[in-house]
């Protein structure tokens, strides 16, 4: 067979070679309640409170309720626990891990000038995780909708010319893999799997054939999937904050945002239907992810009266630059006259894709908090997201259009709901909070609601503070197996427990 090796059409559009979908916009995102042990055991709700280093993420003005310089560290156990259900199959995991997610200290300087209405400013610097990628799972059953691996590959290659996604004559399937992906882009680099992997037959062996049929048939497939994640999307924060007389506070945050993301998944499809040619199936595919990004927030905060505050802070939306690389392995088992004949690809080949870039929805927080004097307080907010306005760029490419449009019509306005309140003790503080979070996707079967709880306790040494929390969250949630062809979804029910410790300092 012969490609038509043709050097402008490396000229592809960016969109053609990686397919970045809605499942990506989601994750990047959202964002969870991270930080300090005091915030985490408040379940975030501090927008109107300030005087903790994770509540100026939430509201930047904040850091000017600080009487005296503050710095904190953070160190936290995530524990994550998965119940998963695919067709008649059910599995469980669970995985735990300590981590640094929080860091951080304000600067505060008081004006000496007694006439002025500016009281004193401050200056800080954090850093913050926002989400946490940590998660791994594995699940079988038998696949009874007639969904196959091989309509994956399928999906890809119809209308495709067979010399597009073909190997030509004497050249090495790995080259072959590298030039079809650098040549004609993602979508004919799955097709060349599956066509030489003896899992698509081409209606006519000609170069122009455009028309496929899977030698994989039948209505039950057994099929086992594993999915591994790792990573995190952080952020690092530069702080300003003003008083202004004796009831306002002011302040921006200037943010740098960073993306790690790794992903491994591994299918293995067997079956034993009449006429399948191809009896046994592996796909594995990896990812890895980096990126950078940037956001402001402005925010303020008033003192209504001495037990009542109100806050408002605004987060535009963040600005990404992704780059993406893949490796992939297939093989598989055939029936060639009654003998099992393996085919492996295994290319050893690094697909490098140009970058892409992400605008992240925008979000505005509403809070209340009042003040039970030296006793305790009570705290409530209230964030809107419209996840719908996440946009990939530039949107003028065909492709990324397209996938905006995926956006704005399945996902919406999202609200989040947080309680937080405070009871001391003399030195000792106990603390609670609850938080809902809705989901981002208008179909909330597909991927739920949040719910979570917190508790903690404080330690108060003077210039020393020692603080611990538990939160726990639960979601339910589908995942799709993959976007096209055998896009059957796993079930599953998420859980997530933090323990935190908070180290304080007054300077």
């Amino acid at each position: 067979m012969k490609k038509l090796n043709l050097l402008f059409i490396a000229a592809l559009s960016m969109s053609s070679i990686m397919a970045q979908d809605i499942t990506d916009a989601v994750r990047y995102s959202q964002d969870e309640v991270q930080g300090t042990a005091r915030f985490r055991s408040m379940s975030g709700a501090f927008g109107a409170l300030g005087g903790d280093m994770s509540a100026v993420s939430i509201n930047p003005a904040g850091s000017s309720i600080f009487t005296t310089s503050h710095a904190s560290i953070s160190i936290s156990n995530l524990g994550t626990k998965n119940d998963i259900n695919y067709f008649n199959g059910s599995s469980s995991s669970s995985d735990s891990k300590f981590d640094l997610n929080q860091t951080g200290a304000a600067f505060v300087f008081n004006n000496t000038n007694p006439n002025s209405p500016w009281k004193k400013f401050s200056l800080g610097v954090a850093y913050d995780k926002i989400s946490n990628f940590e998660n791994s799972w594995n699940v079988r059953g038998i696949n009874t909708n007639s969904n196959s691996i091989g309509d994956y590959f399928l999906s890809y290659a119809q209308g495709i010319r067979l010399d597009q996604m073909s190997a030509l004559d004497n050249e090495s399937l790995s080259t072959a893999y590298s030039e079809i992906n650098r040549l004609y882009g993602f979508g004919n680099q799955q097709a060349f799997l599956g066509y030489e992997s003896y899992i698509l037959e081409p209606a006519m062996d000609t170069d122009d054939n455009t028309l496929y049929s899977s030698n994989i048939v039948g209505n039950n497939f057994d099929q086992g999937y594993l999915y591994a994640a790792s990573g995190y999307n952080g952020k690092f924060s530069f702080n300003a904050s003003t008083q202004y007389g004796d009831n306002f506070y002011f302040g921006l945050n200037l943010n740098s945002h960073f993306i790690n993301y790794d992903k491994f998944t591994d299918l293995h499809e067997t079956n034993s239907n009449a006429g399948s040619w191809v009896r046994d199936v592996r796909f594995q595919n990896a990812l890895s992810t980096i990126g950078s990004g940037f956001s402001f927030q402005l925010g303020a905060i008033a003192k209504i009266d001495e037990s009542l505050r109100a806050g408002l802070s605004y987060n535009s939306p963040t600005w990404y630059t992704i780059s993406e690389e893949t490796t992939q392995y297939l093989g598989t088992i055939r029936d060639e006259g009654g003998s099992n004949v393996s085919q492996i690809i295994d290319p050893y080949v690094v697909n490098v894709y140009p970058d892409y870039r992400l605008q992240t929805p925008s979000k505005i927080t509403g809070s209340l908090a009042y003040i039970f004097g030296n006793q305790g307080l009570l705290s409530f907010d209230y964030s809107l997201k419209n996840y719908g306005n996440t946009k990939f760029k530039p949107t003028s490419d065909s492709y990324f259009s397209t996938q905006n449009g995926i956006i704005s019509n399945n996902l919406k306005n999202a609200s989040t709901f947080r309680v937080g309140g405070e009871y001391r003790i003399q030195q000792v503080s106990l603390r609670g909070g609850y938080r809902f979070e809705e989901s981002p996707y208008k179909n909330e079967s597909f991927y739920g609601n949040l719910n979570g709880y917190s508790l903690g306790l404080g330690f108060n040494f003077g210039n020393v503070k020692l603080d611990v929390a538990y939160d726990h969250a639960q979601r339910d949630y589908n995942q799709q197996l993959y976007a096209v062809g055998l896009t059957d979804a796993a079930q599953i029910d998420s859980r997530n427990s933090n323990f935190t410790l908070t180290l304080g300092f007054s300077l």
